[in-house]
């Protein structure tokens, strides 16, 4: 059966207000930038992944990460990294391809050294352990982007009161010190009594809230999708669209490009059957092709795959097979600095194909 998506711009798509918000966001990304390639960052220290993200960000929609194989992955990588994510305008998609119970998918989602719910806009499951696992992982994204804008912060300072000139307890013996204090700390312990001055025990608890960006304006969809689409001034248009919004999207394997695979056709149908009945969080699959075939199906597709032209060929190369893929996965994007530069939409943006070439990207490029 066609893709119900097949005929649509990328941003008539994202305009669709069926579409999640994650799902409008990297829709609008793709149209705006005019490349609709995901790099996978297959490389084993940070600074290499840094140096990556630079050099490749203006180029792409999404970033792919495989933050497992990163010798020195740490707080400091996901701080850097999403700096970059966010100055250079694209996604960050962790590889995990979760597999297990949700209890497991949970902890393994949300904690450690990795914590990917905390900075990764995307990551992706298999669905061999029963549809669970979607509703495990939803759980733990919302719960971690709650814990994520609020944060408390308790000063307890502690002093031994003195007497005034008018003797009163007005005033205290030592200065407030800020010191860490248990609960149980707080409470006179009888053996205490009559063998030390009273205290005082001031406490200030603070509750700050902060908030990543909503959803990008419907305005600037509207635009875009009326016939405006080919954006003039593409970084005012980045700009009004802005940083991610405040949200996580889960992608299923569907289907895969290795030989072998034991993902049957009945599989991949399943994958599409549990995914409608979340999408909200589920924005799409890793899959061949689309497997959008309703008019309420927003999906969008990564298809792995893709490499560079076959040597000795330059110039223009168009990538994929059809015009049903929306993003396309590029493996360590960079041969010798060289990578795929979008250069113009094919098919006046209907297709979901851009076509690109090869270009030395980098330092002095």
């Amino acid at each position: 059966m066609p893709s119900s998506t097949h005929s649509q711009t990328y941003s008539l798509r994202a305009d669709n207000p069926s579409a999640p918000t994650l799902t409008s966001y990297l829709l609008q990304l793709i149209s705006i930038k005019k490349s609709n390639l995901c790099v996978s960052a297959d490389v084993h220290t940070s600074s290499a992944l840094l140096r990556l993200a630079e050099d490749v960000g203006d180029y792409i929609c999404v970033l792919k990460t495989h933050a497992d194989i990163i010798d020195d992955f740490s707080e400091q990588t996901i701080k850097r990294l999403s700096e970059v994510s966010r100055r250079k305008n694209f996604l960050l998609f962790e590889d995990r391809k979760f597999g297990d119970i949700g209890s497991t998918v949970q902890s393994q989602y949300t904690r450690g050294p990795l914590a990917i719910a905390t900075w990764a806009h995307l990551t992706n499951a298999h669905i061999f352990p029963g549809p669970a696992i979607i509703e495990a992982l939803h759980s733990a994204a919302n719960d971690t982007l709650l814990s994520i804008n609020r944060s408390v912060s308790t000063e307890i300072s502690i002093g031994t009161p003195r007497l005034s000139l008018d003797g009163s307890t007005n005033g205290h013996e030592n200065e407030d010190v800020p010191t860490l204090v248990s609960e149980e700390s707080l409470s006179p312990r009888p053996s205490d009594a009559g063998l030390r001055k009273g205290s005082i025990v001031t406490a200030t608890t603070t509750i700050s809230q902060t908030f990543e960006p909503g959803p990008p304006s419907p305005g600037l969809y509207r635009s875009l999708s009326s016939g405006e689409g080919d954006v003039q001034d593409k970084e005012m248009a980045l700009q009004e669209l802005g940083p991610p919004p405040h949200a996580r999207g889960l992608l299923l394997l569907a289907e895969m490009s290795c030989e072998g695979h034991l993902m049957t056709q009945d599989y991949t149908s399943t994958c599409l059957r549990v995914a409608r009945k979340d999408r909200e969080f589920v924005v799409g699959f890793v899959a061949q092709r689309s497997l959008n075939t309703q008019p309420e199906d927003t999906f969008i597709t990564f298809t792995p795959g893709i490499n560079l032209p076959p040597e000795g060929v330059r110039g223009d190369w168009k990538t994929g097979t059809d015009s049903e893929i929306d993003l396309v996965q590029r493996p360590n994007a960079l041969d010798g600095h060289e990578m795929f530069v979008p250069i113009t939409d094919y098919n006046g943006g209907k297709a979901t194909v851009y076509k690109y070439s090869t270009h030395v990207v980098g330092p002095g490029s």
